[in-house]
């Protein structure tokens, strides 16, 4: 077996299986109803609503357990709740608490912050975040916290701006992100999927090989961990593609990722001596027991 199947047979483990995104479909479905039927008059479970966060990047993995879905509100929904007094942002969140509490009366539906989480019994927790579209396609959302406010934030330029360099990578980026996250879960890293992501997206954009498949992955596992190793160690935050948010550093990761560009240089020294088990071996460190033994 080649390097290459090797890799390609280890990346087709790592999506959300089907039988879960036909569960996220079917929860998205109930809620955007119920949405839509309390603030918009129509019934339809597809509309004014899209997924944010590792889910809506397509970079999530089977150890998902957050869903973020954001949910676009009319403007005179706006113009109601900023006529209040008070905390009105915390105002609003609770009214769609109070919707998405009709449908799970069971379940824990809590406003906190800026989100609406409802919490199922699967371990997947729905971050619901109420928005408004502005003319200049940024989105307004409610901040709860210090007294209220409304923030602006860029999903969809974040989503477009990755979607577009996952297409110039032939397609690397979206599963760079999967295969750093099944690193990071194995090794127990301290980094968040925006922050994976982020760094993922910085990477490709100078690698050589940005361009090639499966048969570099070997290359680009070595390159990879080398590019997160060389982060600074003071560095707190990074600016999200697209947006420019900040995403904060969760933790040191350095030291991990300088252990798995260490594995994979070993396992590119078996692989040049035909020691495709050894070389195995040391891939399966780096990424767990879902890498082909």
């Amino acid at each position: 077996m080649s390097v290459a199947q090797y890799f390609q047979d280890f990346c087709y483990q790592l999506p959300v299986p089907t039988d879960t995104r036909s569960s996220i479909a079917s929860r998205t479905a109930t809620i955007t109803r119920r949405l839509n039927t309390d603030f918009r008059n129509t019934t339809s479970d597809t509309a004014n609503r899209f997924y944010g966060g590792s889910y809506g990047r397509n970079t999530a993995v089977g150890s998902l357990s957050d869903i973020d879905l954001l949910y676009v509100l009319p403007y005179e929904t706006y113009a109601q709740f900023n006529a209040y007094s008070g905390n009105k942002q915390s105002s609003l969140l609770q009214a769609v608490r109070l919707s998405l509490n009709m449908t799970y009366p069971n379940s824990a539906v809590i406003a906190d912050g800026q989100i609406v989480k409802i919490g199922f019994r699967d371990g997947i927790t729905y971050e619901i975040v109420p928005v408004f579209l502005n003319a200049n396609d940024s989105y307004t959302h409610a901040d709860s916290n210090d007294g209220g406010s409304w923030k602006t934030c860029w999903p969809k330029h974040e989503i477009d701006a990755f979607a577009t360099r996952d297409r110039n990578c032939n397609g690397n980026l979206i599963i760079l992100g999967r295969m750093a996250r099944a690193w990071r879960d194995y090794n127990s890293v301290p980094m968040g999927g925006m922050l994976i992501d982020t760094l993922a997206y910085q990477f490709l954009e100078t690698w050589e090989h940005r361009q090639k498949s499966y048969l570099y992955y070997d290359y680009l596992t070595r390159d990879f961990f080398g590019f997160l190793a060389g982060q600074d160690g003071q560095q707190n935050y990074w600016r999200a593609p697209g947006s420019g948010s900040y995403v904060w550093r969760g933790g040191n990761f350095e030291y991990k990722a300088r252990q798995a560009q260490l594995r994979a240089l070993e396992a590119l020294d078996h692989l040049s001596k035909n020691q495709d088990w050894s070389a195995k071996q040391k891939f399966r460190e780096i990424y767990g027991t879902a890498f082909p033994s």
